[in-house]
């Protein structure tokens, strides 16, 4: 691990000076020099592998103080960005009116990394890539622009189908995600400016030709919280990977629904381990709405949410099992008592 400079700061300003200052400190400045701290389950990692190399360090726990609750309010939900993962999978208002957040939480990682990792972390995760993380590969765009990228020819089982390009089919790792983009969360980011609130939606950049830039965060800014409006229920959290526990998954779905006397009035359908962002499948809703849930009807939205799926000489067979796993979920989370 290379030298770095650690600063603690124990309020939002300090923090987000702290950053903006060790950005503009260096030459040339790039968000890459200053990186936050919270739970640490990515950033050191990928330190200790020399992926990332950041200068300075600002470690921002101590705003946990304020940035860490969990409230339910008019209906609505509110999460600090602060908030550990295994503190959220195990609040009973969330498994109860939240299942598909606690369920792609309580899926994630293991015990031990539930229990570092933040919200916020989570949600910028980086990409599991064997080619980004192991900087014996020269050819990775994601880690150094203009290089090419390794998985297009090489063992890209692991690799994404949907929202790929020319320039890298990295895939986003998350299950956290698929939740809050699935419910139209909007994210709270803080920064020199104030407050801003975006859609989850807009968070994350598909890769195009700048595979390097994966969100729309700007230098200095942090994610302060997470909203949903309404209440989910009738929700769940498919993931199928290679074993049981502490593996990302090959293929997963959030699918949330809002059942009215048998018709399916809402459907939410998003997509995990199978693209480079959090994947929502809007077409697939539109085919739901208003409809009565039977077999046929979750095959054709299966066979929709993947209508524009790419896959490579490893990856294909990831095609078929999404669909598998989008119809299984759309099965569970109609059929689920609540």
């Amino acid at each position: 691990m290379r030298s770095f400079t650690y600063q603690r700061v124990t309020d939002p300003s300090a923090a987000i000076q702290a950053l903006a200052m060790a950005v503009a400190n260096n030459n040339p400045p790039t968000e890459a020099t200053a990186q936050p701290l919270a739970g640490g389950t990515t950033l050191i990692d990928l330190m200790k592998l020399d992926v990332m190399r950041p200068r300075t360090v600002v470690d921002i726990n101590p705003l946990a103080s304020t940035w860490s609750a969990i409230n339910l309010d008019g209906g609505n939900l509110r999460l600090g960005a602060l908030a550990r993962m295994s503190d959220v999978a195990a609040n009973p208002e969330i498994q109860r009116n939240y299942p598909v957040i606690a369920d792609s939480l309580r899926l994630a990682a293991s015990p031990q990394l539930r229990n570092m990792a933040t919200l916020g972390g989570n949600v910028l995760q980086r990409t599991r890539c064997t080619y980004f993380r192991d900087i014996s590969y020269a050819n990775c765009n994601k880690r150094d622009p203009g290089s090419g990228c390794a998985a297009l020819d090489g063992f890209n089982r692991m690799h994404a189908v949907l929202g790929t390009s020319e320039q890298c089919i990295a895939t986003y790792p998350g299950d956290f995600a698929q939740a809050l983009i699935a419910l139209d969360a909007t994210v709270e980011i803080t920064g020199k400016s104030g407050v801003r609130n975006i859609p989850f939606a807009q968070l994350h950049k598909p890769p195009d030709d700048s595979p390097q830039i994966e969100t729309t965060l700007a230098p200095g800014e942090l994610i302060s919280a997470f909203t949903v409006s309404g209440r989910w229920p009738r929700s769940v959290y498919l993931k199928a990977r290679d074993r049981q526990s502490y593996e990302f998954a090959l293929s997963s779905a959030a699918v949330a629904l809002d059942v009215q006397d048998g018709v399916i009035s809402d459907a939410r359908v998003a997509l995990g381990g199978l693209a480079t962002v959090p994947w929502r499948a809007r077409e697939a809703e539109a085919l739901i709405k208003g409809q009565k849930f039977d077999e046929a009807l979750a095959q054709r939205v299966a066979d929709a949410a993947l209508a524009g799926a790419q896959g490579r000489r490893h990856n294909a067979f990831k095609i078929a099992l999404g669909k598998r796993v989008v119809a299984r979920a759309l099965h569970q989370a109609a059929t689920m008592e609540i």
